[in-house]
């Protein structure tokens, strides 16, 4: 384990990164630390509004202002159409994008469906980052980046342990469960994310843009929370709550391994985790995911189905 903090993060001016999920939890707390390092943040979010409300309150925080800016869009992750008009917008406004943290997500959820009929939790965890790294690959190519790449960084999660890939029913429409689900989506965003490395690393044509996966171990967000809300189940939600009160690390520390990928000096394909008790504790080390995560022709079958399902072909 380092003991790396946003302390040591460089500084960002000039620099624009984009969080989804920038209202709450750790993308709310991501931005604050991009932000105040210099870095225009484009904080994408489902709801504007709360999105504007989480702007005002780092802004207040920071004594009325921040030493960057913050850039509120929506973007829903569970509408392809959504993401593209997000991604039109921003190539509108912006000649690059030197960050994309692939951050939002929803956990253990009811079965439900995205806008264009995918399982939520494969849909907005998993399809709608896919989509959404490949429509901003173009701004992402254009950036000088930190430390000489532009960053791709998918937040996972420990749960990817419990995951299994079975191709024959991504979409859950046989049998669902919610947990599984998670743990899918969790294995999912580190195939993608391994997969693009491998796919930058043999194209010679695009040799600044550099894939990072990271997890921010147990962390006490609203996350939780609303897996706890939606399940209707008053039990789970005093049990998350004491859970989180005992076992959860605060957001600023959670966040810690998206920051590192996103700035420290770390190779494309790292999977950057709390280096502390069971990788769920602590600042942020280099570790390594589940033998699962690695299976090359997961990772390719999960490509392709991903460019064909969104529609978003990426240049590599």
């Amino acid at each position: 384990m380092t003991d790396w903090t946003a302390d040591d993060m460089p500084r960002l001016d000039g620099k624009t990164v984009v969080v989804t999920g920038a209202n709450s939890g750790l993308g709310f707390e991501g931005t604050r630390a991009f932000a105040a390092r210099g870095a225009t943040v484009v904080m994408a979010c489902r709801s504007v509004e709360r999105a504007e409300d989480a702007a005002s309150e780092i802004r207040a925080d920071a004594g009325g202002e921040v030493d960057g800016e913050l850039d509120v869009r929506e973007c829903d992750l569970a509408s392809l159409d959504s993401v593209a008009s997000f991604a039109e917008g921003l190539a509108a406004d912006y000649d690059a994008v030197d960050v994309l943290c692939n951050n939002a997500g929803v956990m253990a959820i009811p079965r439900g469906e995205t806008e264009d009929g995918f399982e939520t939790q494969f849909g907005v965890n998993h399809l709608g980052h896919f989509a959404l790294t490949g429509r901003l690959f173009p701004l992402l190519d254009a950036a000088e980046g930190v430390g000489g790449d532009a960053r791709v960084v998918t937040q996972s999660s420990g749960a990817h342990e419990q995951g299994e890939m079975d191709f024959t029913d991504l979409n859950w429409e046989r049998s669902y469960g919610k947990w599984k689900a998670y743990g899918r989506s969790k294995l999912s965003n580190l195939l993608f994310a391994y997969e693009l490395q491998r796919r930058l690393d043999a194209f010679e044509d695009v040799s600044g843009v550099r894939s990072v996966a990271c997890h921010p171990g147990y962390t006490d967000t609203n996350l939780q929370m609303r897996t706890a809300a939606e399940s209707g189940n008053p039990l789970m939600k005093v049990g998350m709550k004491a859970a989180n009160a005992v076992l959860g690390q605060e957001p600023e520390v959670g966040v810690e391994p998206m920051l590192y990928a996103a700035t420290a000096d770390v190779d494309g394909g790292a999977y950057v985790e709390p280096g502390g008790l069971m990788n769920m504790r602590g600042h942020p080390t280099v570790g390594r995911s589940n033998d699962a995560s690695y299976d090359r022709a997961d990772a390719r079958r999960l490509w392709e189905y991903s460019t064909e399902a969104t529609g978003v072909e990426f240049p590599v």
